[in-house]
């Protein structure tokens, strides 16, 4: 009976070490599968969040960088025209932005340990900027058009664009969103990635959701204000009909003719903007991903309770019957 004993716990720790391997494996899994989980839903309310409750600002900035200038194209006058189509691709274009670069940055730091922090963040950004710029590209197009007066309203905007420019109109300023976006995104992530950090090792503890929020503020105001030429070619590339127009000919086109500081158009409602986006932004990106991953985590917790008291309950007569195990 000793004997017997024995080898059964033998038996028995060796099949734990056996099975260890592929455990850490499958709790790994789990744990990305959850951090993107809550990164897609995140960066979804995070989005929204911000972009609705500054969409006043959003517009004068945009009217600011009109060639046709403030007072034409609307002034104070209906500031929340376009609020319907930036609700719209708020929600998926930063969903869609975090969820890459969640996934993004958990593989490049499994496929490559020693690659420095920055690096990883700047890689991570760039792909999830990328990405995003499919959603956020036609909903920015119809949002500027209908601040600058062009279009009543999303619908008409849309009808519009398709009918005189195609499908293709939609994206136009594509290529000049990732212009504007990569730059930042290079600027903006490293560097909240880089206080965050800094912030927690001097205080000893992670930076709570109202303490990200501040960082994310910093760390936005910086970037929004080195990146404004970018978001005014940008702008009027989107609010122009040619489609042959890229942001260096535009950037030289405005130098030439508007002068140096023209180019910085827009900065102050672009810095506001941002930076109280930011607080918005990253307070509620933390925050909502903090209770979704308590959320993920207790329903995994509640599924193997549940899971260990019906096979306790079972007994293994009732799971030999079943086939569970072995004969």
């Amino acid at each position: 009976r000793f004997l017997r004993t024995r080898r059964g716990r033998s038996s028995s720790a060796a099949s734990l070490l056996l099975a260890a391997p592929r455990a850490r494996e499958v709790m790994s899994t789990d744990a990305s599968a959850r951090q993107f989980m809550s990164s897609l839903v995140a960066g979804g309310v995070a989005g929204t969040s911000a972009d609705v409750a500054l969409f006043p600002i959003d517009t004068v900035k945009t009217r600011l960088q009109s060639a046709q200038g403030f007072w034409r194209s609307g002034g104070f006058r209906g500031i929340y025209r376009g609020l319907s189509a930036a609700a719209a691709g708020s929600a998926p274009g930063s969903a869609i932005f975090f969820g890459s670069y969640t996934l993004v940055t958990g593989e490049l730091k499994r496929l490559s340990p020693t690659t420095p922090d920055p690096i990883v963040h700047m890689s991570a950004a760039t792909c999830g900027g990328v990405v995003a710029a499919v959603v956020r590209v036609p909903t920015e197009v119809v949002k500027q058009r209908v601040q600058a007066g062009l279009y009543r309203h999303g619908t008409e905007a849309v009808a519009g664009i398709v009918r005189t420019e195609g499908y293709g109109g939609l994206w136009r300023g594509y290529l000049s969103t990732l212009a504007r976006e990569i730059p930042f995104s290079l600027v903006q992530f490293p560097l909240y990635e880089f206080l965050k950090t800094s912030y927690s090792d001097v205080k000893g503890a992670p930076p709570k959701p109202w303490e990200a929020a501040l960082v994310g503020s910093v760390a936005g105001a910086i970037a929004a204000g080195i990146t404004t030429p970018l978001d005014l070619a940008k702008t009027r590339i989107m609010l122009s009909n040619d489609p042959n127009m890229g942001t260096v000919t535009m950037l030289r086109q405005i130098y030439r003719e508007e002068g140096f500081m023209r180019l910085f158009s827009g900065i102050s409602p672009r810095v506001t903007w941002i930076s109280i986006g930011g607080f918005i932004f990253f307070g509620s990106f933390e925050a909502t991903k903090v209770f979704t991953l308590r959320l993920l985590a207790d329903r995994e917790l509640a599924s193997t309770a549940r899971t260990a008291h019906q096979q306790q309950r079972d007994g293994p007569a009732a799971r030999f019957a079943r086939g569970e195990l072995a004969q």
